[in-house]
């Protein structure tokens, strides 16, 4: 496809480098000419410097014959005149990034649909509903679903303590025949491995595992994890995302939420209807000490400032607390968080492009997901009649290297594949691939 990026920021830079490893024609626009050369510099992709919100520079990047022009500046209004522009000139799909909620979802006289947008993505509502998934699935690193919800692929931290410690793949597998499960990547040191059945697990390993919803538990039990429940919650900052994460939580688990600004205080106390909300700073021990920190099942810390969020999970974690989850802006930190202590590191701008790849992956693909920090996609495809996955058992196809396939939905059936499995026409397989197997796995789906 011919995609045209209007934006070289962190999630227009990330969309670039995805898409154009694709093998899709892509155009990066962009005012900024240490942007753009930070995208010439690292990508084979087609720069042009100018304005988005412009129709000449449109023109000159091809907008009428494009399939889509994905808008993802930090400014609203560039972001919708971009996009309509590209509607009125002829470009087949628009898609737009906002940093304001109200500005498109507040009642009015216009939709997103009135400008020929097809997908509205809200990066700090991302971000809220993926901490809120990490908080409910205690034990977890990641947790994404898949087929509905019946399936869900958790990442697990193995610690000092796991019983997993030194043992492969295959012994796991064999010893623990009653959760069926699948191991589908190991994160190690800032390499991911798709995992083999001589495969030993080593201490500071991240697991990433598929498994039906019903066994996530048992699944964790076995990896050594505590499954209790989260009841007691601190979220650091009262910005969009510990607005939306404390809405969300309030009903179901205690939350107190900090606030250093008074105005924001006093706005958010008369907004959240269970949460407590105090002004106060995070990087204050006595505070922290006054809130209980100690007895805290879980610390959030969602700041501006992505080095004080850090900085304070640190902090946290010494005190005892059981998960801690930072937000940071700068996508380079995200790998570093099981290195440095912390739980997780969520980025807004990450979670905003994996929306995207979604959507511009339509087709054979049911659905993808980007895990932060992992150099790997979670991809959920169909398998076409004739294609080559449906022509051999499992262990008889040469599926791409840097694949696996994690479970097999047949008729709405569940399964989770061995290598005897044959995958039939019109099945939905969720399959884990590094980028650079992309291509390829598709090819064998369609």
């Amino acid at each position: 496809m011919k995609i045209i990026i209007v934006g070289a920021g962190e999630v227009g830079f990330h969309l670039a480098k995805i898409l154009s490893q694709e093998k899709h024609d892509i155009i990066v626009i962009d005012k900024s000419e240490d942007r753009l050369a930070r995208v010439t510099d690292a990508l084979d992709v087609l720069c042009i410097e100018g304005s988005g919100s412009r129709v000449g520079t449109l023109q000159n990047a091809g907008a009428p014959s494009a399939d889509m022009l994905i808008a993802v500046t930090s400014i609203d209004e560039v972001n919708l005149t971009a996009c309509l522009l590209a509607h009125k000139l002829g470009t087949r799909k628009k898609i737009i990034r906002v940093n304001d909620p109200d500005f498109l979802f507040s009642e009015g006289p216009l939709s997103p649909k009135d400008f020929g947008i097809d997908l509205v993505i809200y990066p700090e509502g991302l971000a809220a509903q993926e901490i809120v998934r990490l908080i409910r699935r205690s034990a977890a690193t990641d947790v994404l679903e898949f087929a509905g919800g019946r399936i869900q692929l958790i990442g697990i931290k193995i610690d000092q303590n796991s019983p997993l410690i030194n043992r492969t793949l295959r012994d796991i597998v064999k010893d623990y025949d009653e959760v069926p499960f699948r191991a589908v990547a190991i994160h190690r040191g800032f390499r991911t491995i798709i995992p083999r059945a001589e495969e030993v697990f080593k201490k500071g390993d991240q697991a990433f595992v598929v498994a039906k919803t019903q066994y996530v538990q048992e699944m964790l039990k076995l990896a050594g994890k505590d499954t209790e429940k989260f009841e007691k919650i601190i979220i650091l900052g009262g910005g969009r995302i510990g607005q939306h994460v404390a809405e969300e939580l309030e009903g179901e688990i205690s939350v107190k939420l900090i606030e250093s600004d008074r105005e924001a205080s006093i706005r958010l106390a008369d907004l959240l209807k269970k949460t407590m909300v105090i002004q106060g700073e995070g990087k204050d021990i006595d505070l922290l000490a006054t809130e209980g920190i100690m007895d805290m099942d879980a610390y959030v810390a969602v700041t501006r400032d992505e080095e004080d969020n850090i900085i304070s999970c640190l902090m946290a974690k010494h005190l005892g607390v059981k998960k801690a989850i930072a937000h940071v802006e700068k996508s380079d930190y995200v790998p570093l968080a099981n290195t440095i202590g912390i739980d997780a590191l969520i980025n807004k701008k990450l979670s905003a492009a994996t929306a995207i790849l979604k959507f511009v992956r339509k087709g054979e693909i049911v659905s993808v997901a980007t895990l932060h920090g992992v150099d790997a996609e979670v991809i959920e495809m169909v398998a076409q009649k004739g294609s080559s996955v449906t022509k051999r058992p499992l262990k008889d196809l040469k599926f791409p290297e840097g694949a696996i396939i994690g479970c097999v939905i047949h008729n709405g059936s569940v399964t989770i594949p061995v290598g005897t499995t044959r995958i039939q026409p019109q099945d939905r397989v969720v399959v884990f691939t590094l980028p650079k197997a992309i291509k390829d796995v598709e090819k064998f789906f369609s």
